[in-house]
């Protein structure tokens, strides 16, 4: 969440740092995914679940979850439903211990427990404690809840008109704008289906909870890919089953660039130490936002190359066919390029040619591996950044 209020956040990010208990993180001394392990055990052999009904306690009664940033109300705090910066438009003052769901109908009737991680993807482990860890199970509009349902979290694409009851005019939007409708396919994703997308104010929390999962319950990670349930668990498009770096390769740039876009807030360092006195670990990842950039090295420094780069002429270029066919494509620029590089995820040049050949506006690359590729483009006076997938 951004920081709206700078003295606020100054003080409370001294009082977050001055709770994290001494020598906390002593042992997290490596680097890349050796660092994520290293982590993982200081967060686990704290963690003692609470279990899912105590969840409801943590809301109610701890002052973190309600509203002291916005509209000071002492409502519930919700991410898909506060209006940032604008209490008289009215965000859902949802009374922390009556306005429980039970059932509902419309957005606004009552908030419940909203796993960002979708709870479908871990049922089999028998729930406990994924099911129950309030890093990241937080409340929000029941409604909402059910709209995002197990979507994948992503950019929507186009523009978007008040969420019906039933859902069905996508794409659509809650009471603040947090979306869902089809995704944007850029560099940050290649997912082409339906997407939720929160809004930008709460972007880097979710990243942050994300981040955190893929830490605490990295040994379970390798079971977290698209399979035999991808039909009802589409957000599974958002790993790969990888132990390491956990995440799909355009996912894991999207949750780099929403961390980088919205620092740590208040509100996170507030919860981030409730939480520790409730369950008895932390989220290392709001103690010390350095960390993402620690263990994902390569995929920092790629969020940094597509960031940094001049798209003065990224309108002029197409690249067909995206997929690869017969693992080769053609790039088409009305402006002559200097220089072609094919970037994988991890930030290596897999291919490079200087002063390619040009036919007809034209440039062919050839003899591609199956992957995902970052194609960077530069002419005299520019450089784009394309992406390509190559089956």
């Amino acid at each position: 969440m951004k920081k709206h209020y700078l003295l606020t956040f100054l003080l409370c990010s001294l009082m977050g740092w001055t709770q994290i208990p001494a020598g906390y993180y002593s042992t997290a001394t490596g680097s890349g995914y050796t660092l994520k392990t290293q982590l993982s055990t200081i967060i686990t052999s704290g963690h003692v679940d609470q279990g899912y009904g105590a969840l409801w306690t943590l809301y109610a009664n701890n002052n973190t979850f309600h509203d002291q940033y916005d509209d000071n109300d002492n409502s519930i705090y919700d991410m898909y439903s506060e209006i940032i910066g604008s209490p008289e438009t009215g965000s859902y003052p949802f009374t922390p211990s009556t306005d429980q769901c039970g059932s509902y109908n419309n957005e606004g009737d009552c908030y419940n427990r909203e796993h960002l991680v979708p709870q479908s993807y871990f049922d089999h482990y028998g729930d406990n404690p994924m099911k129950n860890d309030p890093f990241h199970v937080v409340p929000a509009d029941g409604k909402v809840n059910g709209w995002r349902n197990n979507l994948p979290f992503g950019i929507v694409s186009g523009s978007t008109s008040p969420c019906n009851t039933g859902a069905t005019n996508i794409p659509c939007n809650s009471i603040n704008n947090s979306k869902k409708g089809s995704n944007t396919i850029s560099p940050f994703s290649d997912f082409a289906g339906t997407v939720f997308e929160p809004i930008d104010e709460f972007k880097g929390d979710i990243a942050r909870s994300y981040f955190y999962f893929a830490t605490r319950y990295e040994s379970l990670m390798d079971d977290f890919y698209i399979g035999a349930n991808a039909s009802s668990c589409e957000a599974k498009n958002m790993f790969d089953g990888s132990t390491n770096k956990v995440f799909s390769d355009s996912f894991i740039l999207l949750l780099i660039k929403w961390h980088k876009q919205d620092p740590v807030s208040a509100k996170e360092i507030a919860q981030n130490n409730a939480i520790y006195n409730f369950q008895g670990n932390r989220n290392p990842f709001i103690d010390n936002p350095n960390y993402v950039c620690d263990i994902w090295i390569t995929q920092c420094n790629t969020v940094d190359i597509l960031s940094s780069e001049s798209f003065a002429f990224e309108n002029t270029i197409s690249i067909y066919p995206n997929p690869a066919i017969n693992n080769e494509v053609t790039i088409s620029s009305e402006t002559e390029l200097k220089s072609i590089v094919l970037y994988n995820i991890n930030g290596q040049i897999i291919q490079e040619i200087k002063n390619p050949t040009r036919v007809d506006n034209s440039y062919k690359v050839n003899n591609l591996s199956s992957g995902f590729y970052l194609v960077q483009l530069a002419s005299e006076n520019g450089v784009a950044t394309k992406k390509v997938i190559v089956n």
